[in-house]
């Protein structure tokens, strides 16, 4: 009698995770060739490791290793600074400052200073729609009157507008210009997620020479902030499938579908849904938005 088989659809979930594990000895190499014995040592891995996971659905399979070595980098330079930190203030027993001290003070203007110039770094365009939805909330719908667009194509230009906003203030509040002509399309990719333009912009291959990019990569791939234009449902069981039909046909109502159009989408990603709850037992749906065909 033979064996069960294991389910494709099993292993295909399981890929980025065997894709992180597989990095563990490079890890360990770029971390022990840092703090050699360290207590911290295995922990540093492992904080490497999952960050790195964390971050597989916004980067191209590609860049996993060149971003490995990257944050391993990175996760080992933050140590020392910590380290160096506590040193420096361990004669501090109590912390008396007031929660508006000077310093909160010269933070905050910092802050106000850092988004006001990377506003300014936005074309007139780009900083009016941006405006225009986020601070006196008017929706895709109004603003593709406006421009006589789409709804699709004014949530994708947003999206964009918003990647190159998050690359411009960490460039701003961290005081640093990026030392090569390549470094903003690359900042700018791993700000989107987009995995197609990181394979075109050379993202791994740069992060590798880059130490600007490099620090800068983590706080960009870390973010946590789902785009506009895309929807992420993590699919286990039932209820997962009510919400994610729920939340396609919130975002497809967007594109101003009737609603014989919106419940046939509705539908749809109700079945596929209900095939991966059946067949893979867990997954993720993903729905983009786009603004011309692919």
């Amino acid at each position: 009698m033979g064996g069960a088989e294991s389910d494709p659809d099993d292993r295909s979930a399981d890929a980025p995770a065997q894709a992180v594990a597989d990095l563990i000895p490079i890890v360990r190499r770029v971390v022990g060739g840092r703090v050699g014995a360290h207590p911290a040592a295995e922990d540093l891995v492992q904080e490497t490791l999952a960050r790195v996971l964390a971050a597989t659905a916004r980067i191209e399979p590609g860049m996993l290793e060149p971003y490995a070595i990257v944050t391993a980098r990175n996760v080992v330079a933050s140590m020392w600074r910590d380290e160096d930190r506590k040193r420096r203030n361990q004669h501090r027993v109590v912390d008396l400052s007031e929660p508006e001290s000077p310093e909160a003070r010269l933070v905050l203007d910092e802050e106000q200073g850092a988004m006001a110039q990377a506003l300014g770094r936005l074309t007139e365009r780009e900083r009016r729609t941006l405006l225009a939805h986020e601070v006196a909330g008017k929706d895709t719908r109004a603003l593709a009157k406006e421009v006589g667009s789409t709804a699709g194509a004014v949530a994708a230009q947003l999206n964009r507008t918003r990647a190159r906003l998050r690359v411009e203030y960490l460039l701003a509040a961290r005081k640093v210009e990026p030392p090569t002509d390549r470094c903003r399309p690359v900042l700018i990719a791993l700000s989107r997620a987009d995995q197609r333009r990181q394979r075109e912009v050379g993202a791994a291959q740069h992060l590798l020479e880059c130490e600007v990019c490099a620090e800068l990569s983590e706080p960009l791939l870390e973010r946590g902030q789902q785009r506009d234009d895309t929807l992420r449902i993590a699919i286990t069981g039932d209820p997962d499938i009510v919400a994610a039909r729920t939340a396609a046909r919130s975002l497809a109502s967007t594109l101003a579908f009737g609603p014989t159009d919106l419940t046939v989408i509705a539908t749809a990603v109700s079945e596929v849904c209900r095939n991966i709850v059946r067949f893979a037992r867990s997954g993720e749906l993903v729905i983009e938005l786009l603004a011309e065909p692919r």
